[in-house]
């Protein structure tokens, strides 16, 4: 039975354990799996950007308090963050990159600029 190549499906010639009939066929079949993975990534990156650019434009002197529906408002995502940050007192701080928050008490959060260390 001949094999057929993963990418146009031509019959292949040589090897036995050759999957492509030529680089340009490989090339094809690897650019098409990595688009379909990068395609998530971008998804999740944007989300992440948005919800940064959100931090910031709402915490221009680096430390502020704001409602929760205006952070909804502006279409912050809660469920994407880079990193968690907790005190020796046990309060957690959620960051996207270096803009951050902390939930308070009645809906309201906290936001902050991650401190250079």
């Amino acid at each position: 039975m001949d094999k057929l190549c993963l990418d146009c499906s031509a019959t292949i010639k040589g090897r036995a354990d050759k999957k492509f009939c030529d680089d340009q066929c490989r090339s094809n079949y690897n650019n098409r799996l990595k688009a379909d993975d990068s395609k998530e990534v971008k998804r999740i990156n944007a989300i992440l950007f948005k919800n940064r650019k959100i931090l910031v434009k709402l915490n221009p002197e680096g430390k502020t308090k704001v409602s929760k529906n205006k952070l909804e408002k502006a279409g912050f995502n809660f469920l994407y963050f880079t990193n968690q940050y907790q005190t020796a007192k046990g309060a957690v701080y959620i960051f996207c990159y270096d803009y951050g928050y902390l939930a308070l008490e009645n809906d309201w959060f906290l936001l902050v600029k991650k401190q250079e260390d």
